[in-house]
C-alpha cells in the first residue's frame, strides 16, 4: 500500500489497478537515456569519455554546457552511474562505460536518490554557506558507492563568493570525490573554474536524427504519426530532445488518434510550408494583393502572424544558403516543395534582394510581436517587402544614373499590387529605367521603379542631359562644373592639390581600396583610421568635385594601402640595387651601412632628397 497502514490484498489490487492512470510518466522522463549508448547526437563527447574510462584518465571534474534539453543533467547522471557501476556478483571492480545490465546503484542514481550522488540546484543553493557544506562533507568517504559524486545543475547561478569557496576543493578533491557541473550560460562561469574542469559542449540534435528518434518512440508507444508531422515537431524543437518529446506528447493528446501534419500545424500555430513558399514568391514578384490575401487566409485558420513572418525569414535564409552552397537543398528533413522551389529561387534572385528581404523581415518580426494588432503590423510588413522587391539596389541606381537613364523600362506586372487599383505614377515607357530586376524568369516579372510623386518626368521629346553637362548646386547659380574622378590615385592627388595633408595621409596609410567609381568609393579601414574619416571624406569629395559622393566601408579585404604598396616597391628597388657589385663593395667597406633611398636616373636630386627618409647616422649610402 502507498500509505503503509494496511495489508488488505483487495485494497492493494484496487490501488494497483488505479496506479497507471495516476502515475503516467511523460515521454521526456519515460525515455530518458540511461547509458551512453542511448545518447543521440553527442558522439564526440561519448567517444572522449569512453576512451578516458578505458585508459584510466578520469578527471576530477567535468562541466557540461549546451542549450536546454540536449541532455546535460542526464549525461551527468550517466557519468555518475559509470563511475559507480557495480554488479551484485562483484565482477566489475572499476569505472566503466559498458553497462549492459542495471547495476547495484543504477536505479537510485538515475532517480536522483542515492546517498553518495548528491544533486544540487545551484539556482536555489547559490550561497557560500551551501558550498561550505560541500567542503565539509566531501572529506568523508562514500557510504556504499565507489565515488562520492556532486552534480551541480545551473552552476553559473552560484555567487562570486561561492565560486571562490569552491576553487580549492575543486582543484584538489579527495580521491573518492568527483564533480559534474551543468550550465546553459558557460560565459558566466569564472575562468578559474573552467580551467579546473574538463569541458564538453553538448550540441543541438540534427533535425534528421531527431526525427528518427521520435519515430522510434512513436513505434514503442504504438502511435501512428505521419512523417511530415514528425518533421514539423523536430523543426519546432530546435535541436532539443526534451522539447521534441514534450511536443510529441502534446501532439498525441491533441490528435486523439493518428497524428497528422495538419494537427501539428494547428497545435503549434504554424502555416503550411507550401503556402509559405507561395507567399514568398508573391512578395518577390511584388504581388501585394495576393500576399495580403494569403496572409489573411492563413490567419483565419489559426496561423500566428509573427510565426508566418518567421517562417518566411527561415525560407529566405534557406534560399540564401542554397545560393551559396547548392548542396544544402539536399536536406531530407525539408519538404519536396521547399527543396525544388528553393533551388529555383536561388538561381533567380540576387544576393542583394535576399539580403534586403532578410533585414526587413528581422525588423518586421520584432514589430509584429510588440504591436497591439499583430495582423495589421504583419500586413504592413508584407507591403514594404513587396514594394522593396520592386526597387533597384543602390549600385543599380548609380549605374542607371551614370548611363543617363535612357534604357527602356520593363513593363509592369499585372500581378503587382498596383494592378489591384493603386494608380501608377508614370507610364512605363516614359519613366527612368532600372536594371537588375528582383527575378528575371518569365514566371516572375521584372520589377518596376516608380519615380517619386512630384519628380520631373522624362519624355520622348526631351533628350536626357549629357553626362558632361555641368551640374549646378541648389543656391549656387554660378557653381563650378562637376569634376569626374575615375581612380583612387586621382582622389589622393586631389587631396594633395587641396592641401588637405591629414586626408591625404589617411588615404595613403589608413584605407585599403575595394572599389572606386565616380561618385562611389568602397574602402576597408585599418585599425589606425580616424573614426570620422568616412563622413569627412564623403563631405570633402562632394565639395571638391561638385557632385554627391557615397563613401562606404566594405566587408571585403581590399587592396593593400598605398603606403604598403610604396614600401614594397621601395624594398624591391633596394634589393635590386643591393645586388650591384659596386654597392656591395661600398657596403663591405663600411660595415653597418644601409641603403636608405634609391633614385632613378631621370629623377632629380631634389626629388630624391624629398622622397628618401633622413638617414639615422652618417653611414647611410644613397645610390
Amino acid at each position: 500500500m502507498s500509505d503503509g497502514k494496511t495489508t488488505d490484498n483487495s485494497k492493494n489490487a484496487e490501488l494497483a489497478a488505479a496506479e497507471p492512470a495516476a502515475g503516467y510518466r511523460v515521454l521526456a522522463r519515460k525515455y530518458r537515456p540511461a547509458s551512453f549508448g542511448d545518447l543521440i547526437g553527442q558522439d564526440a563527447m561519448v567517444r572522449t569519455i569512453s576512451n578516458a574510462f578505458e585508459s584510466g584518465r578520469i578527471p576530477q571534474a567535468w562541466i557540461l554546457t549546451g542549450v536546454r534539453g540536449v541532455g546535460k543533467t542526464t549525461t551527468a547522471r550517466i557519468l555518475a552511474r559509470a563511475l559507480n557501476y557495480e554488479l551484485p556478483d562483484g565482477s566489475v571492480m572499476a569505472p566503466t562505460v559498458r553497462m549492459p545490465v542495471p547495476g547495484v546503484h543504477d536505479q537510485a542514481i538515475m532517480e536522483s536518490r542515492h546517498l553518495d550522488v548528491i544533486e544540487m540546484d545551484a539556482a536555489s543553493h547559490n550561497s557560500v554557506d551551501d558550498i561550505r557544506q560541500i567542503n565539509d562533507a566531501i572529506r568523508y568517504a562514500p557510504v556504499s558507492a565507489r565515488y562520492k559524486v556532486y552534480i551541480l545543475d545551473e552552476v553559473h547561478m552560484l555567487s562570486g563568493a561561492a565560486f571562490n569557496a569552491l576553487l580549492k576543493t575543486l582543484e584538489e578533491p579527495p580521491p573518492h570525490a568527483k564533480f559534474i557541473f551543468a550550465t546553459t550560460e558557460i560565459r558566466k562561469v569564472p575562468v578559474t573554474v573552467l580551467s579546473r574542469c574538463q569541458r564538453f559542449d553538448l550540441r543541438r540534435i540534427d533535425a534528421a536524427v531527431l526525427t528518427g528518434h521520435l519515430e522510434s518512440i512513436a513505434a514503442k508507444e504504438n502511435v501512428e504519426i505521419e512523417p511530415a508531422a514528425l518533421a514539423l515537431i523536430a523543426r519546432a524543437a530546435e535541436g532539443s530532445v526534451r522539447d521534441s518529446l514534450s511536443l510529441l506528447d502534446q501532439a498525441i493528446a491533441h490528435a486523439a488518434g493518428k497524428v497528422q501534419a495538419e494537427d501539428v500545424r494547428q497545435m503549434l500555430g504554424l502555416a503550411d510550408r507550401v503556402r509559405i513558399v507561395d507567399l514568398f514568391e508573391m512578395l518577390m514578384k511584388g504581388d501585394v494583393a495576393g500576399a495580403l490575401k494569403e496572409l489573411r487566409e492563413q490567419y483565419d485558420i489559426g496561423a500566428d502572424p509573427a510565426v508566418v513572418l518567421t517562417d518566411i525569414a527561415e525560407f529566405t535564409h534557406f534560399v540564401t544558403r542554397v545560393k551559396v552552397v547548392p548542396s544544402v537543398a539536399d536536406d531530407v528533413s525539408l519538404s519536396e516543395a521547399e527543396r525544388v522551389r528553393g533551388k529555383a529561387f536561388a538561381t533567380q534572385l540576387s544576393m542583394r534582394v535576399l539580403s534586403r528581404a532578410w533585414q526587413m523581415l528581422l525588423k518586421g518580426i520584432a514589430e509584429v510581436k510588440e504591436a497591439p494588432r499583430p495582423l495589421a503590423a504583419a500586413e504592413m510588413m508584407l507591403v514594404r517587402i513587396a514594394y522593396a522587391a520592386d526597387l533597384p539596389t543602390p549600385d543599380e541606381v548609380l549605374k542607371n544614373l551614370g548611363s543617363g537613364g535612357d534604357e527602356p523600362r520593363p513593363q509592369p506586372s499585372s500581378g503587382h499590387g498596383n494592378g489591384g487599383g493603386v494608380p501608377v505614377s508614370a507610364p512605363a515607357a516614359s519613366a527612368p529605367a532600372m536594371s537588375s530586376p528582383a527575378m528575371s524568369s518569365p514566371a516572375m516579372p521584372a520589377p518596376r521603379y516608380d519615380a517619386p510623386r512630384g519628380a520631373p518626368r522624362a519624355s520622348a521629346a526631351v533628350s536626357p542631359r549629357p553626362a558632361q553637362e555641368p551640374v549646378a548646386r541648389l543656391g549656387e547659380p554660378d557653381a563650378a562644373p562637376a569634376m569626374a574622378i575615375g581612380s583612387f590615385e586621382q582622389i589622393v592627388a586631389l587631396a594633395a592639390e587641396k592641401r588637405d595633408i591629414a586626408t591625404k595621409t589617411a588615404l595613403e596609410r589608413d584605407v585599403r581600396l575595394v572599389r572606386c567609381e565616380d561618385g562611389k568609393l568602397e574602402l576597408a579601414l585599418e585599425p589606425s583610421a580616424p573614426r570620422t574619416l568616412i563622413n569627412d571624406l564623403s563631405r570633402k569629395l562632394s565639395d571638391w568635385t561638385g557632385h554627391r559622393w557615397m563613401v562606404v566601408v566594405s566587408a571585403e579585404q581590399g587592396a593593400p594601402t598605398l603606403k604598403t604598396q610604396n614600401d614594397a616597391r621601395e624594398a624591391e628597388l633596394k634589393r635590386g640595387v643591393r645586388g650591384d657589385p659596386l654597392v656591395q663593395a661600398v657596403l663591405a667597406r663600411f660595415p653597418g651601412a644601409e641603403i636608405v633611398g634609391v633614385s632613378r636616373p631621370n629623377e632629380s636630386a631634389a626629388d630624391a632628397a624629398i622622397a628618401a627618409p633622413p638617414p639615422d647616422d652618417d653611414n647611410g649610402v644613397d645610390e
